[in-house]
């Protein structure tokens, strides 16, 4: 058994019995072939609590700053990120950030499950935010079925800057997959990307039930840091897409 498995069976139960969790649509997964598992972004622990309710290997993608932390916490966190095979992702783009999407079309590759956050950066406000187009490229470029993912209460359980989330309601709504094949052949067309993408906020929007802002998360916790409303941590770059 893979050091994910291990993680997965032993964290899995404690977090069922401290925080209850639960889930909608977990039916829509497949039993087996590729997807993309796109979900909106709220806390650090949508990455956890989502693997821990599927039965199926889930892997995310995840920025690289978690792999670059120093003294005992940046420790942990690294390995901890490298052993449930956390795909590290340069949100300032370039290579780093080609790279990241290589990994991620190897994995559906092979058949396996891979989760993006289409807006980048989790939400400063537990509202929901323009999604970058990655997701529509890694769409088609793999011909994988992507199913929006509604993680539902993190943002109150766990707000930014908050380290533990709290014992309050966490869920999670699976949607019906989308299947954007048709489009394969227009795979570099930004307009198609930007269209698929919108199409995917538009489903995550009517899952999670969120406020939508036509605007990058990131862009708007840059401007909140800049005026001294937001102390949390600020991506290097939002790189507009589309």
């Amino acid at each position: 058994m893979g050091v994910y498995n291990v993680l997965k069976s032993a964290g899995g139960p404690i977090l069922r019995a401290v925080y209850h969790p639960w889930i909608r649509g977990a039916e829509n997964i497949p039993a087996e072939g590729p997807a993309i598992l796109a979900s909106n972004h709220n806390a650090v622990w949508d990455s956890i609590f989502l693997p821990a309710m599927i039965q199926r290997e889930l892997v995310f993608m995840g920025k690289a700053d978690y792999f670059t932390g120093t003294g005992i916490k940046g420790w942990a966190t690294k390995n901890f990120m490298k052993a449930v095979g956390t795909i590290p992702v340069d949100r300032g783009g370039g290579k780093a950030s080609q790279a990241a999407m290589k990994a991620g079309l190897d994995r559906l590759a092979k058949g396996e499950l891979f989760g993006i956050y289409p807006e980048g950066t989790r939400s400063p406000d537990g509202r929901l935010y323009r999604g970058k187009t990655g997701v529509a490229r890694l769409a088609l470029e793999s011909g994988a079925p992507v199913l929006p993912v509604a993680m539902i209460g993190t943002h109150a359980a766990q707000p930014i800057g908050q380290k533990i989330p709290s014992r309050t309601n966490i869920g999670m709504i699976i949607g019906e997959p989308l299947d954007f094949s048709r489009y394969r052949p227009l795979a570099k067309d930004r307009y198609v990307l930007r269209a698929i993408t919108d199409e995917i906020m538009y489903n995550l929007m009517l899952l999670s039930g969120q406020e939508y802002v036509d605007a990058y998360a990131a862009d708007v916790k840059a401007a909140l840091a800049a005026d001294g409303k937001f102390d949390g941590p600020v991506p290097n770059s939002a790189k507009k897409e589309g």
